[in-house]
Order: structure tokens, then C-alpha cells, then sequence
């Protein structure tokens, strides 16, 4: 009998230890992952935009307990090898661009199906998380003096060709001939016969329809200018000729894993960020000259 006590003493006495050790293990591992304790890169492409919802993610984490280093202005081309070999943690990236650039895949333009599409290629290939993506569009467009738009009541790309008749096209050259341009443009609205076509700079477009020599003008749907809303007007693509580049967050899945609160962090500011949003920031620093940073700074704080 004695030595039965022993035995289911010496048992429970290891069913003590082991569990202490299991408990003592994960309280350790948690704190270990706390956000003060862990250092996330955040990387950006080398402009305006990628600049600025890549220092508002930084802003959110900072404000969540993480430390944050700034791996900023990767060229574009380079961006996704640096998340892939471990040179950043997270950066802002184009729907669109994932589909075509990285995967190399044909166009779509169904935004979810393109989200959906390079989330799973994403994870199976490169072990990286596209989080939620915002309804921030910055594909191609076509932008139009307000005056002239308001002038033939031409609010869609179908309005504009049933009038092109009437419209002075400022191009920029390879727009003629390029892929994704006229030729793209013609084959699903039809014919654009327009009433004047000639090639300008692309840096002086906004000044050209705004000294009102020409009417229209190939444009990306988040530039600065199109915050004017007085003087331009972004016309709405209909037929869904242009793929979606929706912005998301592109995340390392290991950060993830040991850092799970970052996704719900993230997901709040891209439910935040539209086109005509991110327009406007876009127009805080390349028209008004602000800083990238404050610019920022003043967003967050204002979705908080």
C-alpha cells in the first residue's frame, strides 16, 4: 500500500512539473511577443502614395505598442524580392500589380476575383497574407476638364466616346499605341474619332485642360490633380476596361503568425482609404508641398 502512495505521489508530482513547465513556456512565448518587444519593417515603394499609407501603417502600429523601422523608397521593381528574402515585413501593394507583374497571370477585372486570386497564389508560393484590401483604385483613367464634362453631360468613358466628336484629346504619345491605352479603349467602347489629337508632356496635361487647350487626357484614377474637383473630373470606366489595383497590405506570414493583432490593425485604416481619399493625401504633398510624414501623421490621427 505504501508503495502505491509512493508511486502516485512521485505521478503527481510530474503532472505538476510538466504542467508548470507548459504554463511557464506560454506565459514566456506571450510575453516575448508582446508589440513592445517586437520590431516590424515596414517597406514602400518610391513615390507619393506608397510613401504615405505605408507611414500610416507605421503610424497604427506605433500606436498599438509596436516598434517600427522605416525601410522606405524601394524601387518598385524590387520591392517584392525584398519582402520575399527577408529584407521587410509588410509594404503596400496593388492588387493589379500582384495579378500581372509578380504572377505574371492574364488581366481580370473583377476586383475580388483579383484579390482572391493573388491572396491564394501569394500564400502557396511566397508564404506571404494579403490582408483586406481598401477601396483605394489606382488604375488607369481618363480625366476631364469639369467645364467641358458638365458642358455635354459626360460623366462615364461611354459618354465620351458617343461625344468624342466634340473633344480635344491631350495624349502623351505611346497612349496611341500602347497595350492598355486607345487600343484597349476602342476595342470594347468602340471607335474615338476625335476632334483634335495632339501629344503633350504628361507632366503639363492638368495645365493644358486647365488653360483649356484640350478636353481629356489619359490619367492614373489617384493623382493629386484630380482632387480639384472644381477644374477636373475622373470619368467613370463602365465597361470595366482597366484591372483593379486596390490597395492592401502584403505581410510576411511568420510576423503574422507570431503577431496576429497586426491584421485587425491594418484591416481598420485600408476600410478607411478610397479612391477620393487617397486622392486627396496624394494632392497634400505633390500640389501643396506638404510632407509625406505629417501628412500621415494628420490621417491617422483623424480615423483614431
Amino acid at each position: 500500500m505504501k508503495s502505491k502512495k509512493t508511486i502516485l505521489g512521485v505521478i503527481i508530482a510530474i503532472i505538476v512539473i510538466v504542467v508548470g513547465g507548459v504554463w511557464y513556456y506560454n506565459s514566456q512565448s506571450k510575453e516575448a511577443a508582446s508589440p513592445s518587444d517586437t520590431t516590424i519593417r515596414i517597406g514602400s515603394k518610391d513615390f507619393t502614395e506608397s510613401l504615405v499609407v505605408a507611414e500610416i501603417y507605421a503610424q497604427a502600429l506605433e500606436d498599438n505598442g509596436y516598434n517600427v523601422k522605416r525601410v522606405y523608397n524601394i524601387s518598385s521593381s524590387l520591392v517584392h524580392k525584398s519582402i520575399v528574402n527577408n529584407k521587410i515585413d509588410l509594404y503596400p501593394e496593388y492588387t493589379g500589380t500582384g495579378l500581372m507583374t509578380i504572377l505574371g497571370m492574364k488581366m481580370m477585372t473583377d476586383p475580388d476575383k483579383v484579390y482572391q486570386t493573388v491572396k491564394a497564389k501569394y500564400e502557396k508560393k511566397y508564404h506571404l497574407t494579403w490582408l483586406k484590401y481598401a477601396k483605394a483604385n489606382d488604375s488607369s483613367g481618363l480625366a476631364m476638364r469639369k467645364a467641358t464634362a458638365d458642358k455635354y453631360n459626360i460623366k462615364t468613358i461611354s459618354d465620351l466616346q458617343a461625344n468624342a466628336s466634340k473633344i480635344r484629346m491631350a495624349s502623351q504619345g505611346e497612349y496611341e499605341q500602347r497595350a492598355d491605352g486607345l487600343p484597349m479603349l476602342e476595342k470594347v467602347y468602340g471607335k474615338f474619332n476625335w476632334k483634335s489629337s495632339k501629344v503633350y508632356d504628361n507632366s503639363l496635361k492638368y495645365e493644358i485642360l486647365d488653360k483649356d487647350e484640350a478636353d481629356v487626357t489619359p490619367a492614373y484614377t489617384t493623382e493629386g490633380r484630380l482632387a480639384e474637383t472644381k477644374k477636373f473630373v475622373l470619368l467613370k470606366d463602365d465597361k470595366h476596361v482597366w484591372p483593379p489595383y486596390n490597395l492592401a497590405p502584403v505581410v510576411r506570414d511568420n510576423i503574422l503568425k507570431a503577431n496576429p493583432k497586426i491584421a485587425g490593425i491594418l484591416n481598420k485604416v485600408s476600410a478607411t482609404l478610397d479612391t477620393a481619399t487617397v486622392t486627396k493625401l496624394n494632392a497634400r504633398v505633390d500640389i501643396d508641398g506638404e510632407e509625406y510624414t505629417k501628412v500621415a501623421k494628420d490621417y491617422y490621427k483623424s480615423i483614431k
